[in-house]
């Protein structure tokens, strides 16, 4: 099995700790919990990461949890299952089928700062240890868990040299402190080398740093502007001053306030009130943001820019990039020394501006959720799953917001829960903003026939039935259409999946007209096709396909991806049905380039499941056997339960085909070969594009060259980003006229119909390694 995970890469070197990591080594084979203790900024999650990628070989899949950003204990779970690609849509309890998961294969799991999140942290390594074997866990903590079995490493700070002890040449050799202050100082001042005369304030500085990693790494940036000596100056005088701060923080914590403090001190004033403002954020953020709730006051808008820059020169704050997107993110220990010195009052007034700004994001998002920008809303909004969360938060704990956390709630249920299948966090937003705002509201409305549609997809259906049936009834009373529609719209869905097709049908009817009295055309679109799948069903199949394709051409002309993809399954299963695989294989494809962008693992699966009956039509019973092996893998990762398994008619007759075109050994082996792939792997092979089969090398083999010229692919990759001719003019300088001759000019060279074929074609080539020409 080809290892899976999410280590980071090293932006910078690592040094020392030899011994610690031969000692993490040690306790991992001794026990199957090692926490790692220590104050804040003394590099535990460094060495964490550096032992985790030690072992790395050891296991089948790594994974680091950055528990830095979550305050909620009751999403600790939900977190850990989100990073390792568990999909939740079986179980109200995420736990469950994170335990399934790593029982089935053997796991590094890092969960990092602990700390706010003990309780929870202790549960979890608990639960999954008793029910998976095979589990190792590596935690950082500024104390340990407390739980039976676990091994306790205390990380202590870099050694320094003792006072009165002399350098020497080995000094960087002897003293890890000193190694790090030496090599980050050569990154801030490339000429700087240790010499006899800066040699005894190196050991001075490092000995008042008392060798942490995180200061001795903000001392050396200081380098560009201080000497060493002025450094260790300074120092003493910022020392005095707070040692008579709290005789209760350990000696340690008071030298690290003192640096930061420092550091602090030597900014601007405008450079400080960011980072206090900053200290808001639960996460990494972007330019757009920090604009919109940190200037003002004190900070011109126009001034933000060059004071984050100002911040990253210092080492202040991280830059990061997400999708070719540029973030922020500050070291935890910073934000919380800035969080400190903000005042009440100054606090709340940011995190209601922080509330507004996700607030105009979420609605933005959902205005153009149904058309071509929706890949990057889904990004955009995974992305920006700690602030959202936050933001409702701040709508829970502070009196009179209730209302504009249920708003938020609701409208992230079909932007950013659902697509993402993250069904137990929806429901953890969605009940708690329905008991804080009991208020007979639309929004309620809409809200209550949302969780109602988190516990079908769960299973819970007594509690669906009561919760629609409430939003329906309140949604008759003040006379919603676009709330009775939705509360259509979920039951027919349920009704359908349980099999009741005619009244799946009249449901859906009602949501048709419904969703087009409010004006909802992503709900019409999902009210269009499930109604055609229930025609079809009750062997209507011309009503059927005139649905189907009302459907679609909604889709198209929005430029939307996502229900396209449901549609294109759909008309692939019905072609072949009657005879033409090719078109089916084309179809299905699509979808899965879709399902892939979205990291949706009931497409991937529906998808996978059948191209592995397409494929045994055409004779390809290995091809077949693989697609079910990886379906299953990818079934069972997202948590999919039975009553999602529709077409069963389909899947058995394949498998029958299967056991007697191979026979049971050969046919069982090919199932388990293509259960074993990665989640990439298996795409690109139902792609078309397969990657090589030694599982040691998993590229993919080189596509075929592109007929496109250079301007041609330029323009086809804006096109896969979602911009419409005018903003792809904009984009290249050209005129909107020339932009149009492009496209076209890409569709007739590719035998293309839509802009959406084209932009699956780029997302094909990429995952082949052809994106550039």
């Amino acid at each position: 099995m080809r290892q899976v995970g999410n280590l980071p890469a090293d932006l910078t070197s690592f040094v020392g700790r030899k011994r610690e990591l031969a000692r993490i080594r040690q306790l991992l084979v001794a026990s199957r919990l090692v926490t790692l203790t220590g104050v804040g900024g003394v590099g535990k999650t460094r060495l964490a990461l550096r032992a985790a990628a030690e072992q790395h070989r050891a296991f089948d899949a790594v994974w680091l949890v950055d528990l830095t950003g979550l305050d909620d204990p009751h999403l600790v779970a939900e977190t850990v299952a989100a990073t390792v690609g568990l999909r939740d849509e079986s179980t109200a309890c995420p736990l469950d089928g994170l335990a399934q998961l790593l029982a089935s294969q053997r796991t590094l799991l890092l969960l990092d700062n602990c700390e706010h999140l003990s309780d929870s942290c202790a549960e979890l390594a608990d639960r999954l240890l008793r029910s998976a074997s095979e589990l190792r866990i590596i935690a950082t903590s500024r104390q340990s868990l407390g739980i039976v079995g676990e091994q306790g490493m205390r990380v202590a700070p870099l050694a320094v040299p003792d006072s009165g002890r002399p350098l020497t040449a080995k000094a960087p050799e002897l003293y890890d402190g000193v190694a790090l202050f030496l090599e980050r100082a050569v990154a801030a001042v490339p000429e700087f080398t240790l010499t006899q005369g800066n040699q005894a304030a190196v050991a001075e500085l490092c000995r008042r740093l008392e060798g942490i990693p995180l200061a001795i790494e903000l001392a050396a940036v200081r380098l560009r502007a201080l000497s060493v000596d002025a450094l260790v100056e300074h120092l003493n005088d910022r020392y005095r001053f707070l040692t008579r701060g709290s005789r209760t923080a350990s000696p340690r914590q008071r030298t690290l306030h003192a640096l930061v403090n420092w550091s602090f001190q030597l900014l601007s004033a405008s450079e400080q009130t960011l980072w206090t403002r900053l200290s808001i954020f639960p996460g990494d953020f972007d330019l757009e943001t920090v604009e919109s709730v940190c200037a003002g006051d004190g900070i011109e808008g126009e001034d933000v820019l060059d004071l984050i820059d100002g911040l990253l020169d210092k080492s202040l704050l991280q830059r990061e990039e997400h999708d070719r997107q540029v973030r922020y993110r500050m070291l935890e220990t910073l934000r919380e020394f800035g969080r400190q010195r903000l005042g009440a009052d100054e606090r709340r007034a940011l995190l209601r501006r922080h509330r507004d700004r996700y607030r105009l994001l979420v609605d933005q998002a959902v205005a153009e959720w149904f058309g071509p920008r929706q890949v990057s809303w889904f990004t955009r909004l995974r992305l920006e799953r700690a602030h959202l969360r936050a933001a409702l938060e701040f709508c829970l704990q502070e009196p009179g917001e209730a209302e504009a956390g249920l708003h938020i709630a609701t409208l992230l249920y079909e932007t950013h829960w659902k697509p993402n299948a993250f069904y137990s966090e929806g429901h953890h937003w969605l009940a708690r903003m329905l008991e804080a705002a009991p208020g007979p509201t639309a929004m309620r409305a809409e809200a209550l026939c949302a969780e109602a549609d988190v516990a079908y997809t769960q299973g819970d259906i007594a509690a669906a039935e009561r919760l629609v049936e409430e939003g329906r009834a309140l949604a008759c009373e003040l006379g919603h259409a676009g709330a009775l529609g939705l509360a259509a719209l979920v039951s027919g869905m349920a009704a359908n999946i349980t099999g009741d097709y005619e009244r799946a049908a009249a449901l859906f009817e009602d949501a048709v007209t419904r969703n087009t009295e409010a004006g909802n055309t992503m709900r019409l679109a999902c009210a269009l096709l499930s109604l055609g799948t229930a025609a079809d069903y009750l062997g209507d199949r011309r009503r059927a396909a005139e649905l189907i394709e009302r459907s679609l051409a909604l889709s198209e002309a929005h430029g939307e991806s996502w229900i396209r993809a449901w549609v294109m399954i759909i008309v692939a299963l019905d072609a072949w049905q009657h005879g033409d695989s090719a078109r089916a294989i084309s179809l299905l494809r699509e979808s899965l380039v879709v399902g892939r962008d979205f990291d949706d693992r009931l497409i991937i699966t529906i998808g996978m499941r059948a191209l592995a009956w397409t494929l045994t039509g055409t004779g390809d019973f290995i091809g077949a056997a693989h697609m079910l092996g990886a379906a299953d893998k990818v079934r069972r990762t997202a948590g999919i339960s039975a009553h999602w398994s529709q077409h069963a008619e389909f899947h058995e007759r394949c498998v029958a085909t299967l056991r007697d075109g191979l026979g049971d050994a050969a046919f069982a082996e090919a199932v388990r070969q293509g259960g074993e792939w990665t989640l990439g792997h298996a795409t690109a092979e139902a792609l078309g594009t397969p990657r090589v089969t030694d599982k040691k090398d998993d590229e993919i083999d080189a596509p075929a060259p592109s007929p496109l010229t250079r301007r041609e692919h330029e323009v086809a990759e804006l096109v896969a980003r979602g911009l419409g001719n005018k903003e792809i003019s904009s984009e290249l300088v050209i005129a909107q006229r020339t932009a149009e001759s492009h496209v076209e000019h890409i569709m007739t060279k590719l035998g293309f119909k839509s802009r959406t074929q084209i932009a699956s074609w780029m997302t094909a080539r990429k995952v082949a390694g052809g994106g550039d020409r």
